[in-house]
């Protein structure tokens, strides 16, 4: 089993200055802890992903809020295919956002999917309380079967533990819940880092209660800068863990000196590098000493390969290497 050291317990960023803990982080904390343990013990690698983005309310009884327009997409293939490399996955998602497995479907009306063969007994498949079987289209969910039997598979092992949040307050204390419960396994520990987390929020000492009403005007908003987790998560919650970050940018030009500025200030392992306009079909991959660029060729993307398979193939090799040093 691996090593690991002591996480100071005060050592969390501001966060609990500025955002109220949710009932739920501590019994999370706990199943957190005890999943990493049980596949440490067993030989597996464990890597935590986040995933979606993360909502910023405006009111304190939230009708209006700011957001992005992550989906989840990379989250939820990423972790298939770290599960497909051997690795049990902590799923830490926004509620609502694409899943492992699911999110093949998405866009699929299921009911369209389905049809309802009645059964052969009298009134059966008839009315409301009807019984029949219900069979599947695989011309609309392709390759179901397939995708059905790696998810039950993943489910009957226990390699998969989800874990959701909503307000960007819920994700900041369960992603510090979750560095600390897999501090015991040390180096054998991953973080894959992919949620789109805002950079700015509302503190709830100013935020208004009640729905703020058009009918005063044009809005004006005063926001504050979100602490970065990122240096305590390295420095003091899971000092011994492999931490991959996300850069992701609009401008090319500033992409690769963006994600060693992000290495040099928070001293971590990796940033996948990316930019809006060819986020699923290319990546750098950085280092403090390599980059690495990753591309879907035209054969790659006919063969209907992604990019988060070559990204995950590229980080399970250098957490290995990682580990081993």
């Amino acid at each position: 089993m691996a090593q690991s050291s002591p996480v100071p317990a005060a050592s969390d960023g501001g966060l609990c200055e500025e955002f109220a803990v949710p009932s739920q982080v501590e019994e999370v904390r706990r199943l957190m802890a005890e999943f990493a343990e049980r596949h440490d013990a067993g030989g597996r690698r464990v890597v935590l992903i986040t995933s979606g983005g993360t909502k910023v309310p405006l009111e304190s009884r939230t009708v209006r809020f700011l957001d992005n327009f992550s989906s989840g997409r990379r989250g939820a293939s990423s972790a298939e295919y770290f599960l497909d490399s051997g690795y049990a996955v902590i799923y830490l998602h926004r509620h609502r956002s694409l899943y492992p497995y699911t999110r093949l479907y998405t866009g699929v009306n299921l009911l369209d999917s389905l049809r309802l063969e009645p059964g052969g007994g009298e009134g059966e498949g008839e009315g409301e309380g009807g019984s029949g079987r219900v069979l599947v289209d695989q011309a609309e969910l392709q390759n179901v079967a397939a995708v059905l039997k790696r998810y039950q598979a993943v489910k009957t092992a226990g390699l998969l533990l989800p874990v959701e949040f909503n307000t960007l307050s819920e994700y900041l204390h369960l992603l510090k819940a979750a560095a600390q419960a897999l501090n015991s396994i040390g180096s054998n520990a991953m973080f894959y880092l992919a949620a789109a987390v805002s950079d700015f929020y509302i503190p709830a000492s100013e935020m208004p209660e009640h729905k703020i009403q058009s009918s005063n005007g044009p809005l004006q908003i005063s926001m504050k800068m979100v602490p970065k987790m990122l240096k305590p998560l390295v420095k003091d919650w899971a000092p011994q863990a492999f931490v991959i970050s996300f850069k992701l940018e609009t401008d090319p030009s500033i992409l690769l000196e963006r994600a060693r500025r992000a290495l040099d200030i928070y001293n971590h392992q990796v940033v996948v590098a990316n930019v809006l306009d060819t986020l699923r079909g290319y990546v750098v991959i950085v280092t403090k000493t390599t980059q690495h660029e990753l591309t879907l060729t035209d054969d790659d993307v006919q063969k209907e390969i992604e990019i988060e398979e070559k990204i995950v193939s590229n980080l399970s090799a250098a957490h290995t290497e990682f580990m081993n040093r």
